[in-house]
């Protein structure tokens, strides 16, 4: 998605009543500080006074996580959609703030039928009656993005639609560019926030939202889905309909099943919890470890169980994948704990993060034991996989490691799973499944095949390397010849110096005018020019005013920053 940057007009005319809204939230939940010190304090002529004292306080008592997680959910669609994603990036965001992101909830009020008869007639260009035998008016579901309706093909298949809001994709370019604006302004006016690019941060997250835009995206990803698992008993994959799907609108086979959570229901009907648990289990360590293409977001909502304890995923909009290095890397890691050696957790974790300066190893390896030490000397059976990623984040980020995206979402749905499994059979054994995978990982690396296929590759890449170095050499000499080497140099640390550079000389100038407009109004007071009021010339007594007016708007915004 293109992100246009605000300009004046933009500020004054497109997003000024956005803009205040935004900004009036943020303070509302405590972050006044920070729209001082982006110096957007115009924004807020209205709205400083709406927050009442008694609701300050009760914010302040919320720690900066759950007052970050509120503000999102207030500020709607967009930024909702933000702290969901961010939830996922732990390169990003603190441990702390990840676990109040998760909380995130997008539920919002349906909108009006009439909209959605129009969208689904303008994306199908077919009136609504030749697609659907029948269309329920009252949607399943409404979210931030869209919104779900059950309804019949005109041959009589049940079907669920999923349906845009209207006008969603204006609303969230309007965010985007308030977003990239006050990133641009955090780049510019918070120290070190050079460093963490938040405009990148805007820009990527655009591209994120602009495929959970596009439905057809989600409809690919089902489809690659059910063909990883075709002619597989224990799982059922919804059929999409192609013909019935665009951009704005998916269609996709109607489930009638009985949601995961719902435990006494799946009793009452004589399901096996405990065979739920352990097929649920081994589907997730398939697509991790065998397809390397897995569903991201396996919460109890989103699995549904039909009969004979077949599993059934819903929602496809987040889909993870893990190429085969990092499926090797991970089963190091997790064989290394598992014989808690220490040495072998260090190095199998730095291959699987990222990282500028490479941490301390015996620090790293004591805190290391420590962890090994608190889960891994009684039963495995006993081990809580979730608080181990917990705490294996907290380890990471103290050590300034970064979790890449995929792998983050992985270790994710592995927690999600363990903490399901375990309310349907409480003797559940997360790394059980696990252990058979992650084996068969360590031992296909001794395959004829797989050896010959990695020194093939290997012969491959260093005869390419060899062929490319005397060309590339050539062309350094060649620009060294000419004079046409350039090695570029960037200066950190210099746009706060430069901020406070280009405000002194506004209030210079500033300065200057106001005393001009003061000198001259004296003399045309003094000349007494006409004309005049109760003998005093109006023109000079207006100078006066203005200069008034200008001497107290400079007051004002030296005491705001509190130095004279």
């Amino acid at each position: 998605m293109f992100i246009r940057k605000i300009g004046t007009i933009g500020r004054t005319y497109r997003h000024v009543q956005r803009y205040r809204q935004i900004l009036t939230i943020l303070f509302k939940y405590g972050f006044g500080d920070l729209i001082d010190t982006l110096k957007i304090d115009q924004y807020l002529e209205i709205g400083w006074q709406m927050i009442s004292k008694k609701r300050r306080e009760k914010v302040e008592t919320l720690t900066r996580a759950e007052r970050v997680r509120m503000a999102l959910e207030e500020l709607g669609p967009t930024f909702i959609k933000l702290g969901q994603i961010l939830s996922t990036r732990p390169d990003l965001v603190p441990v702390n703030f990840l676990q109040e992101l998760v909380k995130l909830q997008d539920n919002v009020p349906p909108f009006d039928y009439n909209d959605v008869k129009l969208i689904v007639e303008t994306e199908l260009e077919s009136p609504i009656r030749k697609i659907f035998k029948d269309f329920e008016e009252s949607p399943l579901a409404a979210a931030s993005i869209g919104q779900v309706h059950r309804a019949k093909l005109i041959d009589g298949e049940e079907v669920v639609v999923k349906v845009q809001r209207p006008n969603i994709r204006r609303i969230v370019e309007v965010d985007l560019e308030i977003m990239l604006h006050l990133a641009t302004l955090m780049e510019r006016h918070l120290e070190g926030f050079e460093l963490h690019q938040p405009t990148k941060i805007v820009e990527e997250f655009a591209r994120a939202i602009e495929k959970e835009l596009d439905y057809t995206i989600e409809a690919s990803h089902l489809e690659r889905f059910g063909n990883q698992f075709l002619g597989d008993p224990t799982i059922y994959v919804p059929k999409v309909y192609i013909d019935e799907t665009t951009t704005r609108v998916l269609t996709m086979e109607y489930i009638d099943g009985i949601k995961s959570y719902e435990l006494n229901q799946l009793k009452q009907k004589g399901f096996d919890l405990k065979e739920i648990a352990s097929r649920g289990a081994d589907l997730l360590m398939k697509q991790i470890f065998i397809y390397g293409f897995f569903h991201a977001d396996p919460h109890p909502g989103n699995i549904f169980i039909l009969p004979n304890n077949v599993i059934c995923y819903l929602d496809f909009g987040i889909m993870g994948r893990i190429n085969r290095k990092t499926r090797e890397d991970f089963a190091n890691l997790f064989l290394a704990i598992v014989q808690k050696d220490e040495a072998k957790v260090v190095d199998a974790l730095l291959r699987l993060t990222i990282w500028d300066d490479e941490p301390n190893s015996n620090l790293l390896e004591r805190d290391v034991a420590d962890l090994i030490d608190q889960h891994f000397y009684k039963p495995l059976k006993y081990l809580k996989f979730g608080k181990l990623i917990y705490q294996l984040q907290e380890l990471i980020a103290r050590y300034h490691l970064t979790i890449p995206q995929d792998l983050f979402l992985m270790l994710k749905a592995i927690a999600t799973m363990e903490d399901l499994g375990r309310k349907l059979d409480p003797n559940f054994d997360i790394t059980k499944h696990a252990a058979p995978f992650l084996k068969q990982i360590q031992f296909e690396r001794f395959y004829p095949q797989r050896i010959a296929s990695d020194m093939f590759d290997s012969g491959t890449d260093l005869i390419y390397l060899m062929r490319e170095i005397p060309k590339d050499l050539r062309d350094i000499l060649a620009k060294l010849n000419r004079g046409k080497l350039k090695i570029g140099f960037e200066h950190k640390g210099l746009d706060p110096m430069l901020a406070t550079h280009d405000r002194i000389v506004n209030r210079i100038a500033f300065a200057i005018v106001l005393a001009s407009l003061i000198i001259g109004s004296s003399l045309i007071v003094l000349s007494g020019i006409p004309p005049k009021w109760y003998e005093i010339p109006i023109i000079g007594l207006a100078g006066f005013i203005v200069a008034g007016l200008m001497g107290f708007k400079l007051l004002i915004s030296i005491l705001k920053r509190g130095k004279m």
